[in-house]
């Protein structure tokens, strides 16, 4: 069993300004009534869960009841990203039915977006229970009920997704370039590392900026945010209009202090951004699992 560990207690204390209510969702049956149908029977629709760690065992500490929600402490905790954005208002644990290596079903206490909740972040849910441990883990995770694209078009009932050992470390799972609309440039977050906050945006010389996901929420080993060392890890590569490939590193990297699982890579340059790689072992997620080598081709 993985008990908590100091990272934990890093991102919930130091996030008291917010209040788990209102972002939880609790009802145990899926409540949405849609006439879209499910979109992950039509051939090649590519909607569905991109994937699901199992991040924690037994591993929220008391103060998760007020930081994420109500029952989360003692908990298991397991961060799944879709395909796309989601509408939060279609989400409650009922959605979700998660699956053991024994066969047996686990339960669910709540499910939330927290802590990544910025603009453009919402494909990111949270699943808190018990449903596995270190012996017999989690395999698979079924989406059954009614769970809705933020633009309400997709449906994600009948999708889902195999599951990340508990022993694995965070990996890149998709990244795309971010709309103009919605860059933040110069937003600073001067308020220290918080568990949902809002994070930093890239310095105003910007010409770019990528964000990249992590199957699982990212620090350095110890739980402090990064900084120049994990900057000048990531590599991005671009083409330019000859459609020759070029690899550059970001100039900053800003979605910080707010304890999620995404990093905007900020780019001086207007070349086509294609992959972005990451080596192994720089950083950790929540119960301090290096990451592995990781590279993701950038979504458009």
């Amino acid at each position: 069993m993985k008990l908590f560990f100091p990272v934990l207690l890093v991102f919930l204390f130091a996030s008291a300004y917010l209040d788990a209510a209102e972002n939880a969702k609790y009802e145990q049956a899926d409540t949405t009534q849609t006439n879209v149908p499910p979109s992950a029977e039509v051939p090649d629709s590519g909607v569905m869960p991109l994937s699901a760690f199992f991040g924690a065992d037994n591993a929220f500490p008391p103060l998760a009841n007020r930081r994420i929600c109500e029952g989360a402490a003692g908990g298991d905790g397991m961060p799944l990203v879709f395909s796309h954005q989601l509408d939060i208002s279609t989400l409650q644990p009922g959605d979700f039915r998660i699956t053991r290596a024994d066969g047996s079903t686990g339960s669910l206490v709540c499910v939330t977006p927290m802590p990544a909740l910025d603009e453009g972040e919402l494909r990111t849910i949270l699943l808190i229970g018990e449903y596995g441990s270190a012996e017999n883990q989690p395999v698979q995770v079924d989406i059954v009920g009614n769970l809705l694209s933020i633009d309400g078009s997709l449906n994600f009932r009948n999708s889902s997704s195999t599951v990340i050992a508990l022993e694995e470390g965070p990996s890149l799972i998709y990244a795309e370039v971010v709309p103009e609309s919605q860059w933040d440039l110069g937003k600073e977050q001067s308020t220290g590392l918080r568990f949902g906050a809002p994070g930093d945006g890239c310095p105003e010389a910007a010409q770019q900026v990528v964000r990249v996901v992590w199957t699982g929420g990212i620090t350095k080993p110890g739980g402090d945010e990064i900084d120049d060392v994990e900057r000048r890890a990531y590599k991005v590569f671009v083409k330019d209009d000859a459609g020759e490939l070029e690899m550059i590193v970001p100039f900053a990297v800003a979605d910080l202090l707010d304890g999620d699982n995404n990093h905007e890579l900020c780019l001086d340059t207007t070349a086509r951004p294609v992959r972005v790689e990451f080596p192994a072992g720089l950083m950790t997620d929540p119960v301090e699992d290096l990451n592995p080598a990781t590279s993701i081709d950038v979504d458009y």
